[in-house]
């Protein structure tokens, strides 16, 4: 999906990069891309640092410690994408308003926003497993949870994004992308 969306050249910023295993396997696949992987949690640096040695891979930056609630971001320069996997159902509801705030101060213009994972539709889940999903999260940490496309759609184009992908795939999950105006 990636290789449809992202621009052939230029920096790549993921945000919370966790275990470091999707920011390797887009570098070794996208090796004409440079990448920078974050994530708020400290601990996660050393295994992310570890896993891009292990991978010997040049086109990864060191990881940064990123909580998308700072402003401004520990981040220098203009990207061409950023890219975000499972985090904001694993997140505070604040964490949504606060990637795509960020995402429009760092990207420049037709940067793209890559948002993957699990979303309700109109108000509602789309299959019994995410509504499983869902009160799972939530029992875990009442801040965390499912969150509904629609709302993600208006903080996206109010901060300056319109969606230009919307791509439905496994494990009732949705790839979507914004663009910036």
């Amino acid at each position: 999906m990636l290789r449809t969306l992202l621009p052939a050249s230029g920096r790549v910023l993921e945000i919370a990069s966790g275990t470091g295993q999707h920011v390797v396997h887009f570098a070794a696949a996208l090796p004409a891309l440079e990448w920078q992987p974050t994530d708020a949690d400290p601990g996660m640096l050393e295994v992310i640092r570890a896993r891009i040695a292990a991978a010997g891979l040049t086109n990864v930056l060191p990881p940064l410690l990123l909580d998308v609630h700072a402003d401004p971001w520990p981040v220098a320069g203009t990207y061409v994408a950023l890219v975000c996997i499972n985090m904001i159902h694993i997140a505070p509801e604040s964490a949504t308003p606060a990637l795509i705030a960020g995402a429009a101060r760092v990207l420049g213009d037709g940067g793209l926003l890559y948002l993957y994972g699990p979303y309700r539709e109109g108000g509602r889940h789309t299959t019994p497993s995410n509504e499983a999903f869902d009160a799972s999260l939530r029992a875990r940490n009442p801040a965390w949870g499912v969150r509904n496309l629609e709302d993600v759609d208006a903080l996206a184009g109010a901060t300056g994004f319109v969606r230009t992908a919307l791509v439905r795939m496994p494990a009732n999950n949705l790839s979507l992308g914004y663009t910036r105006r």
